[in-house]
């Protein structure tokens, strides 16, 4: 069985609360779970305590088990200390999109024109 602890969608439209939970991958989102390892709540304050609470000792439990985090689990784990951190790396954010490099191009064939007309 492919294992994972994820988040779970609760509340109301536009107030979202979310529980940590074990799954099987295969179940739906908000399907079927194995066992409630936490809450997230992410209306509340950034420093707050109540935003993310893990019972660390079964998501360690878990782990052993072979149980793979989602990114953002992951990074809840990272925060508390459960798990090392991982480097990531956006590779194409600081790309230009294809529209930007044309515009780039067409600007440096202007520039060296005009210094090549100015030299002459």
């Amino acid at each position: 069985m492919a294992m994972k602890i994820r988040l779970a969608r609760g509340g109301s439209k536009k107030r979202p609360h979310y529980a940590i939970v074990a799954t099987d991958s295969r179940m739906p989102r908000d399907g079927r779970f194995l066992e409630k390892l936490g809450t997230y709540n992410p209306l509340l304050a950034k420093d707050s305590e109540d935003r993310v609470k893990l019972d660390l000792e079964r998501v360690q439990y878990w782990l052993a088990q072979g149980a793979q985090p989602t990114d953002r689990v992951a990074r809840f784990l990272e925060a508390s200390g459960a798990k090392e951190k991982t480097e990531r790396k956006n590779l194409k954010k600081g790309e230009p999109g294809k529209a930007a490099k044309e515009r780039a191009e067409k600007r440096a064939a202007r520039e060296a024109a005009a210094s090549e007309a100015a030299s002459e």
